[in-house]
């Protein structure tokens, strides 16, 4: 099971520690406007991805999926990075950072749950307490790009407030799966619409805002397109 490096700031403190992930559960379909997530199903439906039983929808996936490095390797040149907010609990609470659902997109066709355990799930190496952030967590914005140096281009860029409630989330995690989120236990919690459609790229990166605090986790990492031979 990974082992991560978070600095983990509450009040005006910042603490480095280990957290050790054992269960990491990937929330789908998790849009607060029902309309346009239908709109997103029947989108996918056309290109052939299968609609899901249920929304929002929580896979379960590897928790061995989960890094921090700066570089992950993928198969193939058809997957692609989201960004989305991440819940995490400690020992100590639940904390909030970011992530990205990196999603081989050619294997949805043939399942997403089998498309999410395909590709590593890239996290920040920041974090904040939950129970600080949580009353204005709606007002925090997420952005990504695509690409690196003069070919980076913005990619999503939206609101908290664009995705349930993160702590009902939580809530039907515990309905769906049976379990909460407990010690050890990771969630990525949705992500927002692309500007232009899903498109791969050798660099992915994103931030989540707080314009209350001012300030930012960001997640930065290169994508290594492995060569598929037969």
């Amino acid at each position: 099971m990974p082992s991560l490096q978070f600095e983990l700031r509450q009040q005006s403190r910042i603490e480095t520690r280990t957290i050790e992930i054992d269960q990491v559960v990937i929330a789908g379909w998790t849009g607060r406007d029902h309309r346009a997530v239908q709109r997103h199903i029947d989108e996918l439906k056309a290109m052939g991805i299968p609609e899901p039983s249920a929304t929002p929808l929580f896979y379960r996936v590897s928790a061995d999926l989960v890094t921090q490095a700066p570089t992950i390797q993928v198969l193939g040149p058809a997957s692609s990075g989201e960004i989305e907010p991440v819940l995490f609990a400690a020992e100590d609470g639940i904390w909030l950072t970011i992530g990205s659902d990196h999603t081989d997109r050619d294997v949805e066709r043939a399942g997403v749950a089998l498309a999410k355990q395909l590709c590593p799930k890239p996290v920040a190496r920041h974090a904040w307490r939950w129970s600080e952030v949580h009353q204005h967590a709606d007002s925090m914005l997420l952005k990504s790009w695509i690409g690196g140096g003069e070919d980076k281009q913005p990619y999503q860029q939206g609101a908290l407030g664009e995705i349930l409630p993160l702590n009902d989330l939580m809530q039907q995690m515990q309905v769906q799966l049976g379990f909460g989120l407990e010690p050890g236990t990771m969630l990525f919690c949705g992500t927002l619409s692309t500007e232009a459609g899903l498109r791969p790229s050798e660099h992915f990166s994103g931030l989540l805002l707080d314009p209350s605090a001012g300030r930012t986790i960001t997640l930065d990492y290169g994508v290594d397109f492995l060569r598929i031979v037969s």
